[in-house]
């Protein structure tokens, strides 16, 4: 690879870390290529971005950005997982993927500035995921104003009962 191309890989690539909400490095060796294809189709549905990258072109790209804080796990066959919209998709589909395939093994993340070993990649696929948060977070705002307007209908309702109920006694106090 001439010295060219591996300046316009580590520009390109120090551009997607920085643009990034998460990146999760794998170790993807012993992985077949059905395997590896297989798990860039179920990343590339949920809208992550995989790539096998030379580890010292990954150590280069990360220098100023948010991914330098895991460049020691750049050794060995490296991969590297970017979302740019949801970053629990990511670790969601990795999760998955390594309980079906033992081969790949997750390395470390980083995310908002901090590292995310294992347990906090697996903590981070429990979630849901961001439009299911969304949704959530639109019921729960649906159902204040909702509440609300059944609590200002429900009291003329009740004064008008109770002025029937007083109607009633009035006019069986009156017989």
């Amino acid at each position: 690879m001439r010295l060219e191309e591996k300046k316009k890989i580590v520009e390109d690539l120090s551009e997607k870390f920085s643009r990034s909400r998460v990146a999760i490095v794998t170790d993807y060796k012993g992985l077949n290529v059905a395997a590896i294809d297989a798990l860039r189709r179920k990343l590339r549905e949920a809208e992550v971005e995989y790539r096998v990258v030379k580890n010292s072109l990954l150590v280069r790209a990360a220098e100023g950005n948010d991914v330098a804080l895991i460049r020691d796990y750049f050794a060995g066959p490296s991969a590297i997982a970017l979302s740019y919209r949801d970053p629990v998709a990511p670790a969601k589909t990795l999760v998955d993927f390594a309980k079906e395939n033992d081969k790949l093994e997750i390395k470390a993340g980083v995310m908002n500035g901090k590292v995310l070993d294992i347990d906090a990649i697996k903590a981070l696929s429990a979630l849901p995921s961001r439009d299911a948060l969304l949704g959530q977070l639109l019921s729960v705002l649906n159902g204040v104003p909702t509440s609300f307007v059944r609590l200002l209908n429900n009291f003329p309702q009740q004064l008008v009962n109770v002025l029937v109920a007083l109607k009633d006694k009035k006019e069986a106090a009156a017989e």
